[in-house]
């Protein structure tokens, strides 16, 4: 008998949850738009300016995410968001708290930590495990990856090829790595 109280609580939870996660939102603004702010999009997500937490192909615009978000995020001029996995292609992208997947424009941010690639003009993370494919390239720390540009920043390596091969320089020209 207890077992199915138990049973049946996490499916009346689970329902709730759900309901309100959203398959398709359109928005001109966040606050113009078919689906409130605070709703969960998993699905479609087309728009002028939209800003969602979101599962789900997001194409528009400026694309923000909140929260936990994932999906592909395909921005004309931005997207932004707190923390996303996924892709996100758009002029500039900026990130908040953490990035896990691939990062492609002009401009590139991660504030936090990001794990991937980013590919673009100017590439900047807080710290990065992967590959910064781009003219610029700037990391506060590293824990293992690999820059290629011309001009490549790890803030964290400490001297020119004292720790060679694990780490490289704190700045070099066309690549630049820590492992």
């Amino acid at each position: 008998m207890r077992k199915a109280i138990v049973l049946l609580s996490f499916v009346l939870l689970s329902a709730v949850a759900m309901a309100e996660t959203k398959a398709f939102n359109l928005s001109l603004t966040p606050d113009v738009a078919i689906q409130e702010r605070g709703d969960s999009i998993e699905g479609l997500t087309l728009s002028i300016w939209g800003e969602n937490q979101q599962t789900s192909l997001a194409i528009g615009f400026v694309n923000g995410s909140t929260g936990n978000s994932a999906g592909l995020s395909l921005g004309f001029l931005l997207n932004y968001t707190d923390n996303y996995k996924g892709v996100q292609w758009a002029l500039v992208n900026y990130t908040t708290g953490d990035f896990l997947g691939w990062q492609g424009g002009i401009v590139n941010y991660v504030e936090k930590n990001i794990k991937g690639l980013q590919t673009g003009l100017l590439n900047y993370a807080g710290k990065f495990t992967g590959v910064q494919f781009g003219f610029m390239n700037f990391a506060e720390d590293a824990d293992a990856g690999v820059q290629i540009g011309l001009i490549n920043i790890i803030r964290s390596n400490q001297d020119w090829f004292n720790s060679f091969p694990d780490e490289l320089a704190p700045g070099m020209i066309f690549v630049n790595w820590r492992f």
